[in-house]
C-alpha cells in the first residue's frame, strides 16, 4: 500500500445486494482501506459530489440506475477515479461494453478475496501513475497563471499550450470565440506569462464606446482639440506602454479608426487627436472578437490589411458544448464559489440535473453556466440543487426559450428539454424545434420527421397545433 495517497485508500462499493456490500467491506477493511457502501446508483452520485474516492466498485445489474450509468456519472464527476465492474455474467460482450465506457477492469461473481484484492491493487497502481502525470500538468498550469481558467479537456490544453508559446513574444494575437468563452481571461493569461507582466494590462471594450470617444480613448487628445476637450488626455496606448493592450470586440471599430490602428501597429507610434507630435509606444497588442473578421473583410466592413496584422497568432477558444468533460469541474468550482459567497451549505446537484447540465448546449458558454449555478444556489431550498432551482426560463416571458437559442435536434432532446422548463414555454420550445427541423431538411416534412425520430403523422400534428405550414413558411 506504500506510495498511495490517502484518498486513494477510500473505496466506494455500489451494489443492491447487501451480502455483496458486506462481503466486500470485510475483505477491504482487512487491508486498511476506508470503505463506504450504498445500495443504489442515485445515492452513489450524491456521495461522489460530496467527497473524493480512490476507487469505485459497482455492480452492473441494479434496479433504477445500472452499473454503466454509474460508470458514466463517475467519469463525469471524478474522471480520474478507476471503476471496477462486478457482473454475474462473465460474457465477453459485457466486459467489453464496460471497458468501452471507461471501466479499468471487471470481475465475475462469485469471486474470492484474493481475486478482488488483486483487481483493486492493479487499479490503484494505474491511478497512481495517472495522478502523477495529472499533478505535474496542474502544477505547470498553476505556475503559469492559468488558475482562472477552469478545465482539463484536451481542447483547453491546446489553448494553454498556445498561450505559453505566444506569451514570450511581441507578436499580435487575435483571440476568437463565442461570447462567454473567456477571451479576456486568455488575454490576461498571456500578459501574466509574458516578460511584460510587471507592466500594465489595459483592457478596452470597443463595443461600448462611440467612434469619436473610442479614438480619443485609444490615442488620447490634446486640450482644445474638439468641443469638450477641456484638458489633455493620455490615450490607452500610452497608458499600456511597456505592457499589454487588450482590445475586446475589435470588430466594432469603425473603418476610419481601423486605419489609425493599423498605422499605429505598423509604425509603433501614435498621434493624439489634435496633436502634431508622434508618440512612440511599446505594447503587446491582443485583440478579441466573437465575429468572423475574415468574412467581414471579404464584405468590406473590416480592413483586410488590419485583419492580417491582427491575426499573426490566432487563438480560438472552444465552446463549452465542445468540451463537455469540463462541465462537472466547472459546476463544482461555481458551487464552491457561490455557496461561500452566499453562505449556504449545498452538497451538490441531483443526478438528473447533472445529466441535463452535461447535455445542455450553453449558447452563453461558461458565463451562462456560472449564472445558472449562482441562481440555483440562491433559489435552492435544500442542500441539493434540483430542477426547479435552475429556472432556465423567465416565468413572465413565453418566448424566452427562443432568446436562449438552444435548439433540440431530435425527439429525445426535446423530451429532455421539456422536463426542465415551465409549462408556458413548452409551445415556444416545440415551435423552435419544428421550424429548425424543417429548415435543416429544406422544408421536407418526411425528412424532418425521420431526422428527429418522430413519426410523420405525429410531426404533422405538431405542425398543425403550432400553426406551422410548409406552404406558408417555405
Amino acid at each position: 500500500m506504500e506510495g498511495w495517497r490517502m484518498d486513494d485508500l477510500s473505496i466506494l462499493v455500489v451494489d443492491d445486494e447487501a451480502v455483496i456490500r458486506d462481503g466486500l467491506r470485510r475483505i477491504l477493511d482487512g487491508k486498511s482501506f476506508r470503505v463506504e457502501t450504498c445500495s443504489s446508483g442515485h445515492v452513489a452520485i450524491e456521495l461522489l459530489q460530496q467527497k473524493d474516492f480512490g476507487l469505485i466498485i459497482t455492480d452492473l445489474k441494479m434496479p433504477g440506475m445500472n452499473g454503466i450509468e454509474v460508470l458514466k456519472a463517475v467519469k463525469a464527476l471524478q474522471p480520474d477515479v478507476p471503476v471496477i465492474m462486478i457482473t454475474g455474467y462473465a460474457a465477453v460482450d459485457t466486459a467489453v461494453n464496460a471497458m468501452q465506457h471507461g471501466a479499468v477492469d471487471y470481475i465475475a461473481k462469485p469471486f474470492t478475496p484474493e481475486q478482488i484484492l488483486d483487481k483493486v491493487e492493479r487499479a490503484l497502481e494505474q491511478r497512481t501513475v495517472m495522478l502523477d502525470d495529472i499533478y505535474l500538468r496542474k502544477q505547470i498550469i498553476s505556475c503559469h497563471g492559468f488558475h482562472q481558467f477552469i478545465g482539463e479537456s484536451k481542447e483547453m490544453q491546446k489553448v494553454y499550450h498556445r498561450i505559453m508559446h505566444v506569451a514570450a513574444t511581441n507578436s499580435t494575437v487575435l483571440i476568437t470565440g463565442e461570447s462567454g468563452t473567456g477571451k479576456e481571461l486568455a488575454a490576461r493569461a498571456i500578459h501574466e506569462n509574458s516578460p511584460r507582466k510587471e507592466k500594465p494590462f489595459v483592457a478596452v471594450d470597443c463595443s461600448s464606446l462611440a467612434e469619436t470617444l473610442l479614438e480619443s480613448e485609444l490615442f488620447g487628445h490634446v486640450k482644445g482639440s474638439f468641443t469638450g476637450a477641456l484638458q489633455t488626455k493620455t490615450g490607452l496606448f500610452k497608458i499600456a506602454d511597456g505592457g499589454t493592450l487588450f482590445l475586446d470586440e475589435v470588430s466594432n471599430i469603425s473603418l476610419s479608426t481601423q486605419a489609425k490602428l493599423l498605422r499605429a501597429l505598423q509604425e509603433r507610434k501614435i498621434t493624439p487627436i489634435g496633436g502634431t507630435q508622434l508618440v512612440p509606444i511599446d505594447i503587446h497588442l491582443v485583440a478579441a472578437t466573437n465575429k468572423n473578421l475574415r468574412t467581414m473583410a471579404n464584405e468590406g466592413s473590416f480592413r483586410e490589411d488590419l485583419f492580417f496584422r491582427l491575426n499573426i497568432i490566432p487563438i480560438e477558444l472552444p465552446r463549452l458544448h465542445d468540451r463537455k468533460q469540463d462541465i462537472p469541474i466547472l459546476i463544482r468550482h461555481f458551487l464552491k464559489k457561490y455557496t461561500a459567497e452566499i453562505g449556504k451549505e449545498i452538497r451538490g446537484v441531483a443526478p438528473d440535473v447533472l445529466s441535463f447540465l452535461e447535455n445542455y448546449a450553453y449558447p452563453g458558454n461558461v458565463r451562462e453556466l456560472e449564472n445558472m449555478i449562482e441562481r440555483a444556489v440562491v433559489l435552492a431550498e435544500s442542500d441539493i440543487i434540483r430542477n426547479e432551482d435552475l429556472e432556465l426560463w423567465d416565468s413572465n416571458d413565453s418566448s424566452s426559450y427562443e432568446m436562449i437559442e438552444h435548439i433540440p435536434l431530435n425527439a429525445e432532446e426535446l423530451k429532455e428539454m421539456k422536463r426542465h422548463i415551465r409549462d408556458h414555454a413548452i409551445e415556444s420550445l416545440e415551435s423552435v424545434f419544428v421550424r429548425n427541423a424543417l429548415e435543416r431538411s429544406n422544408w421536407n416534412v418526411t425528412r424532418a420527421a425521420e431526422e428527429t425520430g418522430i413519426l410523420r403523422p405525429n410531426f404533422q400534428s405538431m405542425m398543425k397545433k403550432l400553426g406551422i405550414s410548409v406552404k406558408g413558411e417555405h
